[in-house]
C-alpha cells in the first residue's frame, strides 16, 4: 500500500494490515536460537533480531512521534529516521530480540490507538517531511509499505535459515 492507494484501501484495512505485523514477527523469531537470531545472509541486510529493534525504533521514535506531532501540529516538520545508523548506535546485536518485539507491539498500539478514530480531517492533517507536504494518511500508507517490505526481508531470513 502506498499513498496512492489510502483512498481505495481505507483506514479499517490499513489498520488491520499494521494490526497483524506484531504477531508476524513474534512468529518468526519464535522459538530461534541465539545463532539464528542473529544470521544474515548477506552482508548488508539485518538479522532477525536486528529486524526487531529496527521495527521497536522506528516504531516508537519514528511513527509514533510523527502521528503525535501531525495531530497536535500545525505543518510539523518531520525529521528523518536512519534505520542503519541507529542500528550502529544502538548496537541491535546485543539486544534482545524478544524484547523488541514485546516493545514493537507496544509502540504499534499506541499508534494505532491514535490512528483508529480518525475521520477524514484528521487524516488530511499536513506536515512536511523530506522537503514535501505530505498528510497523516501518507505517513499510515508509508507504514503499511515499511511493513510489506519489511514482511518480505524476514520471510526470505526464514528460508535462508531452513536451507542452511
Amino acid at each position: 500500500m502506498n499513498a496512492a492507494d489510502f483512498p481505495r484501501v481505507g483506514l479499517q484495512d490499513a489498520i488491520a494490515r499494521l494490526s497483524a505485523m506484531p504477531g508476524f514477527l513474534g512468529a518468526a523469531i519464535e522459538g530461534r536460537t541465539p545463532e539464528e537470531l542473529l544470521f544474515r545472509p548477506c552482508d548488508d541486510g539485518f538479522s532477525l533480531g536486528e529486524q526487531a529493534c529496527h521495527l521497536r525504533d522506528l516504531e516508537r521514535d519514528g511513527y509514533l512521534v510523527r502521528v503525535r506531532r501531525i495531530l497536535a501540529e500545525d505543518l510539523p516538520e518531520l525529521a528523518p529516521f536512519d534505520g542503519a545508523a541507529v542500528a550502529r548506535d544502538r548496537d541491535y546485536l546485543r539486544q534482545s530480540a524478544a524484547d523488541a518485539v514485546r516493545d514493537f507491539g507496544t509502540a504499534r498500539r499506541a499508534v494505532i490507538a491514535l490512528l483508529a478514530p480518525l475521520g477524514a480531517a484528521e487524516r488530511a492533517r499536513a506536515a512536511l517531511f523530506d522537503g514535501k507536504r505530505i498528510m497523516l494518511c501518507d505517513v499510515i500508507a508509508m507504514m503499511c509499505d515499511h511493513d510489506r517490505g519489511h514482511r518480505a526481508e524476514i520471510d526470505a531470513l526464514a528460508k535462508a535459515l531452513e536451507s542452511r
